[in-house]
């Protein structure tokens, strides 16, 4: 996803984790580097289970495990793993800071300006995180954005902030909060009602406090006449073409394996979220189609 992750990693971290804060900015990675220097260094942003990084420092997830699987495949098993905040992940590829992203992050135009990504990985929808009870009532999206005394919360830089701004819900009613792990506490103290996530997200955070659950029902927010619904995928550095391209094959080999089904299923994803993640392709999501 995708959509909300956290925390700059330190140097606790060990083992697979390694921290690289690297200066100057990459023209674009390429095999020719990789080879050269040895290892590859892939970002991700410590959201469960998108990618994160478990207590022994391995990195793992809905994108690293398949992250891992294609780069093996490459030739390429030294990898340096980098956590960052989700909104400092584009502007760390595009830094130099690292040279590719597995964190199932959305495919959206605006961003395909920015950085490119590869071939669809994942599929998922929105949820929202509410008080124990759901006292405000809420199902949807569209329910706070006809309350106005209501307020939803969002990590910076998520999908979610722009699936709030294009359903009518005005700034002023969006809460930015730093992560995932403050979203419990921004719900129980009322600084806002509900929060917007990934429906995994939200589910895995109501396993985490009896003080929140998931809104349910909950109805898919409508944009444009069209149900919200993200492509994640893995994302590299303008004019790194060559390495997508090649990593693009692999990871299409590795999408028709059992292997890659039960792995994502394992994550959380529904079988028709693995179903649907290659029913789009990058050029048709780049494209606002």
């Amino acid at each position: 996803m995708n959509r909300t992750i956290r925390r700059l990693g330190c140097g606790l971290l060990s083992g697979a984790l390694t921290l690289v804060l690297a200066s100057g900015a990459w023209a674009g990675t390429t095999m020719a580097q990789i080879k050269d220097r040895g290892y590859i260094r892939v970002a991700v942003a410590n959201e469960i289970p998108y990618g994160f990084v478990d207590s022994s420092g391995e990195a793992k997830g809905i994108a690293p495990d398949v992250a891992k699987k294609v780069l093996a495949e490459m030739g390429i098993k030294d990898i340096q793993w980098v956590v960052t905040q989700f909104g400092s992940l584009i502007p760390g590829l595009k830094a130099g800071r690292f040279d590719m992203v597995a964190a199932g992050m959305a495919i959206h135009p605006a961003r395909c300006q920015q950085v490119l990504f590869s071939e669809p990985n994942s599929s998922y929808g929105d949820g929202l995180l509410v008080k124990k009870g759901n006292p405000e009532k809420i199902h949807s999206f569209a329910d706070i954005k006809n309350n106005s005394k209501l307020k939803v919360a969002v990590v910076g830089g998520s999908d979610a902030f722009d699936v709030a701004q294009a359903v009518g819900i005005p700034e002023s009613r969006i809460v930015n909060i730093g992560s995932n792990a403050d979203s419990i506490a921004t719900i129980a103290t009322g600084r806002a009602d509900a929060y917007a996530a990934t429906g995994i997200t939200v589910e895995r955070l109501a396993q985490k406090s009896d003080r929140v659950q998931p809104a349910e029902p909950f109805v898919d927010p409508v944009v444009k006449g069209k149900v919200v619904r993200d492509w994640g995928a893995f994302t590299f550095p303008k004019d790194s073409d060559a390495f997508v391209k090649e990593f693009n094959a692999h990871l299409a080999k590795v999408h028709d394996t059992a292997w890659y089904r039960e792995t994502e299923k394992g994550f959380g994803l529904s079988s028709q979220d693995v179903s649907l993640a290659m029913k789009k392709t990058t050029a048709e999501l780049c494209s606002g189609h």
